[in-house]
């Protein structure tokens, strides 16, 4: 069975989604509550607006990416730009992956195999944009 590439988008787009399952466990597995509260309020502020504002470009690209899959994968310019975005994006999430000192908040087996899911699912998403956007 091959898949096209319009269809690679579309999983990704959906497993766009599903990630922020994962990510909507953070401030309470952190404990962002009970740690941010010795922040000023506006810097409190700022770190939800600025989490805010990720989720609302991982649920847009990711609906962009069910919605409009055969655009994106048919090599126009705007197709090929909303992919590059993608692919820097996830790249980016993909390095810091690398940068996150994550080891003192795994401690259970099933956070350490999300962590790692987190990791495959983000180097799907960064190479299924490149390839799209540089093909």
């Amino acid at each position: 069975m091959e898949l096209a590439l319009a269809d690679l988008i579309r999983i990704a787009g959906a497993a766009q989604l599903s990630v922020l399952i994962a990510s909507s466990l953070v401030p309470f597995k952190l404990n962002w509550k009970r740690d941010l509260a010795s922040l000023p309020a506006l810097h409190r502020q700022m770190y939800w607006t600025y989490g805010g504002y990720v989720v609302l470009g991982i649920v847009a690209l990711g609906l962009m990416s069910l919605v409009c899959a055969d655009e994106l994968a048919s090599g126009a310019r705007l197709g090929r730009a909303v992919c590059v975005y993608g692919a820097v994006f996830w790249g980016v999430r993909l390095m810091l992956q690398a940068v996150f000192d994550v080891k003192p908040h795994l401690t259970v087996w099933w956070l350490a195999v999300g962590y790692h899911t987190l990791t495959v699912l983000f180097l799907f998403f960064a190479l299924v944009y490149g390839y799209a956007a540089l093909r």
